[in-house]
């Protein structure tokens, strides 16, 4: 049972949030405000935009909890963050602030039509609604951990926090109060850490008491580890669930990253190139920090507790559990467990705060990622929503929605898919993103429109099918992001357009030409007409008509020389896309002209 000092520590941290996100809602005046803070940030605030979402419950909770169960293989989450964010500065972000757009699908769109934008939007709203419901779910174990309440309040609870977190500052509430949440982050683990050495004597001796507790022991058989060498290879491997399924997991998290529709807000957001890029940069150094100490705070639970599950498994082969190792309920409590167990109590209620934070932050910031998708890039395209007012309300009801369905979503799911579902939704948004986003940015007119509406679609279901119909033991990403460069490989083959269709679009425009060409031919020849009757008149002087023939002489000779032009245009488009003989005839012509 908490503590009175717990309950302080956590209200006094949820205060400070909450106010934060207050107060930094009165720097929103308009719907550009909301979205991208007007692009007035600096750098710190643009790392609080991006880690105010990134350090979320997968980051902090989740990794604690592969810390506990699976050893040195979790840092590959904070290798994924580094990347990421590298990735997304450079080159990136000087191209995503040059597109003059708010949202990732306009510049798709700009390269590849609406068609291409509404998949994008759809699919990747799906993958981002995912991870919004996997933090929920993140909050309602947490809160039901240290609160004696059932999953319905501690979701209405958990939706609460996030609408006051983002609805009322937007991208302002999310850098400020992203901000807020780092320092507290920030305290926290250091006093975790300082615990975790005072303990156990520094990392060798942590490790090593992992190892001796799996080592021919009932706990080592129930987990599959029977001797010194299982052991030490499941805690001390990098890659100990397989390379493809770790370094993929890695992979998924960077993509998502550059394919999130929230950390593009933080690069838009920046007052400049530099303050975006910098900001970028200080959010990948500031986070490995923090997922080590979450790692050893999994290694030290692990080394002194044990779960409900393994005692059970260990009671069922007849054995004896072992006297020494606490029990906790599952997995997941590893580092709230902690903070309650092994932390003063009003320093333990500050970082069980700053953990329930830390959960609602993340969903806040990916909820109003979702939702500026889904205003932007189809229900204002589609009812024509102008008015800044009208579209900041709609942000704010869509955010309200997106969360509770995620909510309701979230009660009929155990909270250990927490971590699955995290990289499958990274997964799938740098699928359906990455390469059309890409090809916008870097490789405008070289791919074909068609194909990479085939990416869009094939990809996402090929991770799904692989993930849920044949269960691949490695990470899904790699079949989805193989069959999308293909289907880009051969739209960059076959082009943008097809040669019938180049030559149609050039004889249209032609023909628009002529027809404007026509027509101020039409009027000179009326200027002539009239010219003439002037000539003739016996009013007027050959000084007085000359300079008028001059000026009508001008006019004509200008129209003739632009329908040259166009002629010769039409002959270069032709023949350019046929061979090499032709093309040395329509220089010819073009001389001849």
């Amino acid at each position: 049972m908490l503590s009175v000092l717990h309950v302080l520590g956590m209200l006094l941290t949820i205060l400070v949030i909450a106010l934060v996100g207050y107060f930094s809602g009165k720097k929103v005046k308009s719907t550009k405000d909301f979205a991208t803070g007007g692009g007035k940030a600096n750098t710190f605030i643009v790392a609080g935009i991006i880690l105010g979402t990134l350090i979320s419950g997968q980051a902090t909770i989740g990794t604690s909890q592969l810390g506990f169960a699976n050893g040195i293989c979790s840092l590959w989450f904070a290798v994924g963050c580094c990347l990421g964010c590298l990735i997304l500065a450079f080159p990136y972000a000087i191209p995503i602030r040059r597109s003059n757009c708010t949202t990732l699908m306009e510049i798709i769109s700009k390269e590849f039509g609406r068609e291409a934008e509404y998949l994008c939007s759809v699919l990747c709203s799906i993958g981002i609604f995912i991870s919004v419901i996997a933090q929920i779910i993140s909050a309602t174990a947490l809160l039901t951990t240290i609160l004696p309440i059932n999953n319905l309040v501690s979701s209405v609870i958990a939706i609460f926090l996030m609408a006051v977190y983002v609805i009322f500052g937007g991208v302002w509430g999310a850098g400020f109060g992203g901000i807020a949440k780092l320092i507290f982050v920030y305290i926290s683990c250091i006093i975790g850490g300082i615990i975790v050495f005072m303990k156990s004597n520094g990392y060798h001796h942590l490790m090593d008491t992992m190892i001796d507790n799996m080592n021919g022991t009932p706990l080592g058989a129930v987990n599959n580890m029977f001797n010194y060498e299982d052991a030490s290879f499941h805690y001390k491997n990098v890659v100990a669930r397989g390379p493809l399924k770790d370094i993929g997991n890695g992979l998924s998290v960077a993509l998502g990253i550059i394919c999130t529709q929230t950390y593009a807000q933080g690069i838009w957001s920046g007052k400049n190139h530099r303050a975006s890029i910098n900001g970028t940069l200080l959010s990948a150094l500031l986070v490995p920090p923090i997922s080590f100490v979450c790692i050893m705070i999994g290694f030290f639970m692990r080394a002194f507790f044990i779960t409900n599950d393994e005692v059970n498994a260990i009671t069922k082969l007849g054995k004896e559990v072992p006297s020494h190792l606490e029990v906790i309920e599952r997995s997941s409590q590893a580092f709230p467990m902690f903070v309650y167990h092994k932390m003063p109590d009003f320093l333990g209620g500050i970082a069980l705060g700053t953990l329930l934070i830390t959960v609602v932050g993340g969903g806040a910031g990916l909820s109003l990622g979702v939702a500026t998708i889904i205003h932007r890039d189809i229900i204002s395209k589609i009812f024509k929503i102008k008015d800044p007012k009208k579209s900041l309300i709609m942000i704010r009801m869509i955010i309200l929605i997106i969360l509770i369905a995620a909510a309701v979503i979230a009660d009929l799911m155990p909270g250990t898919l927490i971590n699955d579902y995290g990289f499958l939704s990274m997964g799938l948004r740098g699928t359906v993103v990455l390469l059309p986003l890409t090809a916008s940015l870097f490789l405008k007119n070289r791919i074909n429109k068609n194909c990479c509406l085939a990416s869009i679609i094939i990809g996402p279901l090929a991770v799904l099918i692989s993930k849920f119909a044949f269960n691949v033991s490695f990470d899904p990403l790699f079949i989805g992001i193989g069959i999308c460069l293909i289907i880009f490989i051969i739209g960059y083959i076959i082009g943008p357009k097809s040669h019938n269709t180049n030559n149609t679009d050039t004889k249209e425009k032609n023909k628009d030409n002529n027809n404007k060409d026509d027509n101020q031919l039409s009027k000179l020849e009326k200027e002539k007409i009239s010219s003439e009757s002037l000539t003739k008149s016996p009013y007027s002087s050959t000084d007085s008509c000359s300079p008028l023939k001059k000026e009508f002489k001008e006019k004509e000779n200008s129209i003739i020389n632009i329908n040259n032009e166009d002629e010769t245009k039409e002959e270069m488009d032709i023949t350019s896309s046929s061979n090499k003989k032709e093309h040395n005839t329509s220089d010819t012509t073009i001389d001849i002209n």
